[in-house]
């Protein structure tokens, strides 16, 4: 095991424990080539920002651990946890389709995981100071990026979609330069594991097949533990993997969900979003929508990413195929993400539609929409939610006047009518508005809070925490949060600084 030393207190008061505060670190046993221990880099004058205390409740976390002192320094890096093991692990990966070699944790610290009644969850502090592997970063984390990443983590929950999650952001008013002079945040997040697509690649690619080999034999132990039985345990998981992604795949595109980013070191191997960087949710409907300033060439587009899942598995299994005895199982494994996904997503979309069971011409008429919504620019989460109040005999005014294009609309209401003619209409609408979200986190929603945050005003922060962990209830008084972006949103520039 490699050590690394940072500055940090060499005493620590009591911090508040609880049923599921009772640390272990698994990870730790896999071995001395997986990561480095080291102790979170100190901020001054840490403050909280935001504290997600649903997820606390959900942790088995007592009522007043995010309320005291000491969990503050802790979570910030200025005093150990007791019973914490703190890591950085290493990974590698494809970053925009290129080799980028040996990556791994540049200012993510893993403290260990918590024993809760869901099962062990991984703790970890993003943000939290220098490590072997952070390469020219400063290994910290700014209060903007961390915001977006606290909230959308949450948005992502709250829509059902697999995700990490965010139990807390903390703040300081620590320099930190990127393009300007911004201050440091922590984020404090849990997962069941971390472990990425990258893991695997590091180990592969520097043919270290013996730790390839216990990688894979602890993930299938703790989290796929039917691969075990399966004839080709690691082709049985690469498919695992595939069918997760697919799912997680189809969740993001029936939303409008763009990652922004997708690179293989960003991709969980339990198929969660993770690693919430250059992130939006689409404004006015646009399938080749870019939304990471930085990806010149449209790499991760809106429409591109069912096929960038794609690319991530089939580097997965070329790093798994020292460990899969022929080519053609893992190319068979890969095979299942290409049944998995489309289905995942029709079913979806029909959801959204308000159609409960599939009927020939489900897919043409879901072709239909996206095609409408594309060429009349139609504000896509507005539209599904409008679409919730659709009645067959009536002029549909607050869908119609969404378009321009009211020839094609009228054609294409008349398709919908007669589709939902065969639904009972409670049951119809009882599922739209458990499929179409009220509230999602756009760009400048999002900016709206980091802009008064930036003021020690976290009101917004707390608000659009309570929205976006329940988007499809109507929150009465909050409509403003639902509404149209407004001009200026459309100049949000978001990047991969963070």
């Amino acid at each position: 095991m490699r050590t690394a030393t940072n500055n940090s207190p060499s005493t620590a008061s009591h911090v508040p424990a609880g049923p599921g505060l009772q640390w272990v670190n698994s990870f730790a046993g896999l071995g001395p080539d997986f990561y480095t221990a080291l102790a979170p880099s100190p901020l001054p004058s840490p403050y909280w920002v935001g504290r997600n205390r649903a997820l606390a409740r959900e942790l088995g976390l007592e009522e007043n651990w995010l309320e005291s002192a000491e969990t503050l320094a802790a979570l910030t890096g200025n005093q150990p946890l007791p019973g914490a093991s703190p890591l950085a692990s290493v990974y590698s990966g494809h970053q925009f389709g290129v080799w980028a070699g040996q990556l791994g944790d540049g200012r993510a610290i893993l403290l260990g995981e918590m024993q809760t009644h869901n099962g062990p969850q991984e703790v970890q502090l993003k943000g939290a100071g220098k490590t072997p592997y952070s390469r020219m970063g400063d290994g910290r984390a700014v209060l903007r990026s961390s915001i977006r990443e606290f909230l959308c983590s949450e948005a992502m929950q709250g829509l059902g979609i697999a995700t990490t999650r965010a139990l807390c952001i903390t703040g300081s008013d620590a320099a930190v330069r990127r393009e300007e002079i911004e201050t440091a945040a922590v984020v404090t997040r849990t997962a069941p594991s971390f472990i990425r697509f990258g893991h695997f690649e590091h180990f592969s690619y520097r043919n270290q097949h013996a730790q390839l080999k216990t990688l894979a034999n602890y993930v299938i132990d703790r989290f796929y533990p039917e691969c075990r039985e399966a004839k080709q345990p690691y082709a049985a998981l690469l498919q695992a993997v595939s069918e997760r992604t697919a799912h997680m795949m189809a969740a993001w595109q029936a939303v409008g969900f763009c990652h922004g980013v997708m690179n293989t070191d960003n991709m969980s191997i339990l198929g969660l979003t993770i690693d919430y960087g250059p992130f939006q949710f689409l404004d006015a409907f646009d399938p080749g929508h870019i939304c990471n300033h930085s990806d010149d060439h449209g790499r991760y587009a809106y429409n591109k990413q069912p096929n960038m899942a794609y690319w991530n598995l089939f580097c997965l299994g070329q790093a798994l195929l020292p460990l899969i005895e022929h080519q053609e199982d893992a190319l068979a494994a890969l095979e299942s993400y290409k049944t998995v996904f489309p289905e995942a997503l029709q079913a979806r979309m029909r959801a959204k539609l308000g159609l409960p069971d599939a009927q020939e011409g489900d897919s043409a008429l879901i072709e239909s929409t996206f095609r409408l919504l594309a060429a009349n620019k139609v504000d896509y989460t507005i539209f599904w939610r409008r679409l919730c109040g659709f009645t067959v005999h009536s002029g549909h005014e607050p869908v119609r006047d969404l378009f321009f294009d009211l020839e094609s609309f009228n054609a294409w209401a008349l398709q919908y009518s007669e589709r939902l003619a065969q639904v009972e209409p409670a049951q119809r609408a009882d599922l739209m508005l458990k499929s179409n979200p009220k509230y999602v986190l756009r760009n400048h929603l999002g900016e709206e809070a980091i802009q008064a945050a930036k003021l020690k005003d976290f009101s917004q922060v707390d608000t659009l925490l309570t929205l976006l962990q329940s988007p499809f209830d109507e929150h009465a008084g909050h409509d403003s949060f639902a509404g149209f972006p407004p001009d200026w949103a459309a100049s949000i520039a978001i990047s991969c600084s963070s």
